[in-house]
């Protein structure tokens, strides 16, 4: 019997550590232009994917509303991670761009960096450190 109490009390403990290290992420994207479509949020964990969407971490799409939209990601480990945000004015699931290369939609990043040429993981790169609980970021989105 005292086997069996001491197993449950230490699966108890594993439980309770484990969801202490799941934090919070609330974002605020400032600067959205108008109502009319979309915000998808993108959370990346890799810089090798960074940026390519269908290999986010996790994705988060909300209706547009001018002025702020607020984004939650919740559940998350401790790590290193950006977020690439932007307003999918048309709603086709994905940021335009003219050339190929410059976007014709509303972005944002994490850190808000000024970029020329594409932008990198490490400039937008920031940390969730275990045991800080909920962390709030603000993202420009920029047109």
């Amino acid at each position: 019997m005292k086997s069996h109490l001491l197993a449950f009390l230490l699966s108890a403990t594993a439980s309770t550590a484990a969801m202490a290290d799941e934090l919070r992420l609330d974002l605020t994207l400032s600067g959205v232009q108008h109502d009319r479509g979309s915000v998808r949020v993108g959370l990346y964990a890799d810089s090798k994917t960074f940026r390519k969407e269908a290999h986010a971490l996790a994705v988060q799409e909300v209706p547009a509303a001018a002025g702020e939209v607020r984004v939650s990601f919740t559940g998350l480990p401790p790590g290193r991670y950006a977020i690439m945000a932007y307003h999918d004015e048309d709603g086709n699931g994905e940021l335009n761009r003219r050339l190929g290369m410059f976007p014709t939609e509303g972005y944002g990043l994490s850190n808000n960096p000024t970029v020329i040429g594409p932008p990198t993981f490490d400039d937008s790169a920031f940390e969730l450190a275990p045991g800080s609980g909920a962390t709030a970021l603000g993202i420009d989105i920029r047109y």
